[in-house]
């Protein structure tokens, strides 16, 4: 049952970032205001970074659990630990890390110009997004060597 759950949450999860990276934002710029679509935009990013840390997490929490009850049969630190963790390091970096930089670049300040703060976002965004495609792709029950189906 909790492979399953493991499996749905990593497939909700990757839905929720390609929902907001290939619908929500892009419609935003698209039927908005410059400024209106901005703002929309930095509220829908902030709910992202919440999710993502709820569902990194329980992921991680879950592997653990399913580790010690011997049903995930890989390493403690294997792909369906490793991946969840690095989704995390990315969302903290990307959003927690460089939030306070691109106000500052809004203002002026500040070694980086707002544009190049906004590049690095987009990458450690679109690199999560890889990640937990990939994570919701390895922990697909029957879909690893590690999980095996029950």
């Amino acid at each position: 049952m909790l492979l399953r759950l493991r499996a749905m949450l990593a497939a909700l999860w990757a839905g929720e970032l390609l929902t907001v990276a290939l619908l929500a934002a892009p419609n935003a710029f698209a039927a908005l205001e410059r400024s209106q679509a901005g703002l929309y935009v930095a509220r829908l990013f902030e709910m992202d970074a919440r999710v993502a840390l709820a569902a990194g997490l329980l992921l991680v929490m879950m592997e653990r659990r399913l580790q010690r009850d011997g049903v995930s049969t890989g390493s403690v630190m294997g792909w369906p630990m490793v991946l969840p963790l690095l989704a995390l390091l990315l969302t903290v970096l990307g959003y927690y890390g460089l939030q306070p930089l691109m106000a500052a670049a809004r203002s002026g300040q500040g070694a980086w110009t707002f544009l190049q703060l906004h590049a690095v976002s987009l990458a450690l965004f679109g690199l999560r997004m890889l990640v937990v495609l990939v994570l919701a792709w390895r922990v697909l029950p029957g879909a690893g060597a590690a999980t095996p189906r029950t």
